[in-house]
């Protein structure tokens, strides 16, 4: 062990576990555990660490002894770089193994638990190009790369369009090809840049607040539909409409082309007007007959085909037999809710965004749904007391809340009810298994069933049988 400019290197650490936030685990010399971005379990490693604190380090693996057998060589050209796609060096069952393990060890270590057998994790039959949203930037300039740096050559074009570099709020890595949304999302994004520098168009300055072109948003649909939608920062119609005319012309299988005048400081659209341009202003995605509308602010599951397959669990787990009221919080867009309706006796979902109840109800009227209603507010003050004896005491409750989990007061709630099930979908099962540990006194923990949304990423969904004790 020794000291480099205040950091230190550990030798031949083995790499023996994948933590949270898609970090890798090693031990210190000292016994301290180390988490690391660039190595998989069963790499041995040097490591130069670049932050100490009392329990932990962060550092980097800066030497390779032995490299694990779990590794897999990476698709993308861009990993290592960009931090979307942390997992692409480590086999797909290697991935749903930590993904299951990480389930079962916050459901037990934080929520302190007694569990069922796991049920195995449900992997994604499509492992890249599976997203049906992706969102770019642009920059003029671009993040460099160390080649680039090195050759000491002066770089005339700096202009680029892409992702955030981790950590670099103003800094954007240049996408040549990116493997997480099917075509025609690369040639769009490709064409999209190309077309902006030949006809002179600005790339936006996120420090300094100037240029034309802020953000592209690409939206596909299993039914075949494609939304595309450009935001601005200046207010130019001429070279906006130059823009959106060439991607109308060069792609006239874009269903929706919209367009955002953004000036503010964040690029955030929810508080912003989005006008079409082209087609109309939604796409539709399809789901067991059932239609949805996707407008631009829409919130829907980003892996069509996986989301089918977790509302499919949520369904069966909620064991319904067309004789319960069932409330559905933190509905969305209405989309559970629905799928399970025909089920259900009645359904009411519950939302805190005013456009996603919109959309909840437009869906529901598309439908021919008339076992569900939709309430906007805020959880923890609209699912109160009054609300329950205005709209009858639920039988099942779903919920499915965002990554902070639910509120305590939601929690509490949820217990002076006693529904005889509640079957819990989390995108985050540390603040689930918090949330859990506050309900174990009243009810079974009965099936937990982890579903891999995001392959190539240590992001994964659970979903929770809870029934209440006799």
């Amino acid at each position: 062990m020794r000291k480099k400019n205040k950091r230190i290197v550990f030798e031949n650490v083995e790499v023996v576990d994948a933590g949270a936030k898609g970090k890798t685990v090693g031990k210190a010399p000292d016994g301290r555990v180390v988490f690391l971005t660039n190595a998989v379990p069963g790499d041995v490693v040097d490591v130069q660490t670049h932050k100490k604190r009392k329990n932990y380090f962060e550092g980097t693996a800066i030497n390779f002894h032995t490299l694990s057998k779990k590794r897999t060589t990476p698709e993308c050209q861009h990993f290592g770089v960009c931090g979307g796609c942390k997992w692409q060096n480590m086999g797909y069952e290697h991935q749903l193994y930590y993904k299951q393990k990480e389930v079962e060890n916050n459901l037990r270590r934080i929520g302190h638990l007694e569990l069922p057998e796991l049920h195995p994790i449900l992997g994604s039959k499509d492992q890249y190009f599976y997203r049906n949203k992706m969102e770019f930037s642009f920059s003029d300039s671009r993040w460099l790369t160390l080649e680039e740096i090195k050759s000491e050559e002066e770089i005339a074009n700096k202009n680029a369009l892409g992702f955030h570099i981790p950590g670099m709020w103003d800094k954007i890595l240049d996408i040549k090809k990116c493997h997480l949304q099917r075509d025609p999302s690369n040639a769009i994004r490709l064409e999209t840049k190309n077309f902006a520098i030949e006809n002179g168009l600005t790339f936006f300055n996120p420090r300094n607040q100037y240029g034309l072109l802020r953000t592209l948003m690409i939206r596909t649909s299993s039914t075949g539909e494609l939304m595309v939608l450009i935001q601005f920062f200046e207010n130019d119609k001429t070279k906006r409409e130059l823009l959106l005319n060439h991607l109308k012309s060069v792609f006239p299988e874009i269903t929706s082309l919209l367009y955002v005048i953004n000036s503010k400081q964040n690029d955030t659209i929810y508080d912003q007007e989005v006008v079409c341009f082209s087609g109309r202003d939604h796409i539709f995605e399809e789901m067991e007959g059932l239609q949805f509308k996707i407008t631009a602010k829409s919130f829907y599951q980003t892996n069509s085909e996986q989301a089918y397959e977790l509302y499919k669990i949520t369904r069966d787990f909620a064991m319904l037999t067309r004789d319960e009221l069932v409330y559905d919080l933190y509905t969305g867009t209405g989309t559970i809710a629905q799928f399970v309706s025909k089920n259900a006796k009645r359904v009411i979902g519950i939302e805190s965004v005013p456009d996603a109840i919109l959309d909840a109800k437009a869906n529901a009227e598309r439908n021919k749904i008339d076992n569900v209603d939709f309430f906007v507010g805020d959880m923890k003050n609209v699912f109160n007391n009054n609300f329950i004896s205005q709209h009858g005491t639920p039988d099942v409750i779903i919920t499915d809340p965002p990554r902070d989990g639910m509120h305590k007061d939601v929690v509490q709630q949820i217990l002076n009810i006693a529904p005889k099930r509640v079957v819990y979908v989390s995108c985050n099962s540390a603040t689930q298994a918090r949330d859990l540990e506050m309900m174990k006194d009243t009810y079974n923990v009965v099936k937990v069933q982890p579903v891999d949304m995001f392959p190539q990423t240590h992001h994964v969904e659970n979903v929770v049988l809870l029934e209440k004790k006799k």
